[in-house]
């Protein structure tokens, strides 16, 4: 498989995707910067984390008119995998393919620490090596990580079967403590009708390989390979 991972000014966390996928996975990646209008061969597209644009006017709101970003939503239309991390979440949603919008943490504090997220769909693919129900250990590192959506939406995404992740406790249960940012639902990640494109704000590409602190992150990753093995 072949990864593009996207680089805006202000990215962080490209170097820590490249790895995972290079490194630990032996699959294939390749930087595209901001200001490139193609993507190159590719089977999925990578949003890292990080401040892109330095995270003026809002996190996000700059990136999403970066000249590859035409490229990305052509390619996601077309069916291709599109995953966005953290920043790459907040991308996303600004640039309107995925619902919802990440504002400031409700503590207005910023957080950086290990987090629990519990499968809420495995039936898409970014969790198909997974089973409804499992309890992952990632870590989170953002100010603007609180999830909203109207509550219409919120019922639609229910009914869709679109949130992909939700803050849990290790034991798999949706509490108030666990959540570490004030995301409506304990929403941690969600993904796009089609399921495509999806989003999430910890970072599982840093969670990786044991002296990390957890390896849980591979998961995704490697859902996501499983998934495109079979075409």
């Amino acid at each position: 498989m072949k990864f593009a991972v996207l680089v805006f000014p202000g990215s962080n966390c490209d170097l820590d995707a490249y790895h995972l996928v290079q490194d630990v996975l032996n699959h294939e990646a390749h930087y595209v910067r901001y200001d490139q209008m193609t993507l190159g061969r590719c089977d999925a597209v990578i949003l890292p984390g990080g401040f892109s644009y330095g995270d003026y006017l809002r996190s996000g709101a700059i990136a999403r008119f970066s000249p590859i970003m035409e490229a990305v939503q052509e390619f996601a239309e077309q069916g291709g995998l599109v995953f966005g991390i953290c920043n790459g979440f907040q991308v996303l949603t600004e640039a309107g393919m995925l619902p919802g919008a990440l504002y400031r943490n409700q503590n207005l504090q910023f957080r950086c620490r290990q987090v629990f997220l519990r499968i809420e769909n495995d039936d898409t693919p970014y969790t198909g090596s997974a089973a409804r129900g499992d309890v992952l250990k990632i870590p989170v590192a953002h100010g603007d990580g609180c999830y909203y959506a109207p509550p219409d939406v919120l019922d639609k995404l229910d009914e869709n079967r679109q949130i992909i992740f939700r803050y849990s406790n290790a034991k798999g249960e949706i509490t108030e403590e666990a959540n570490p940012n004030g995301s409506l639902d304990n929403i941690a990640g969600v993904c796009n009708k089609r399921g495509n494109v999806a989003g999430m704000m910890p970072h599982p590409e840093r969670a990786g390989e044991a002296v990390l602190g957890s390896e849980d992150g591979l998961v995704i990753f490697k859902s996501i390979c499983h998934y495109m093995e079979q075409f």
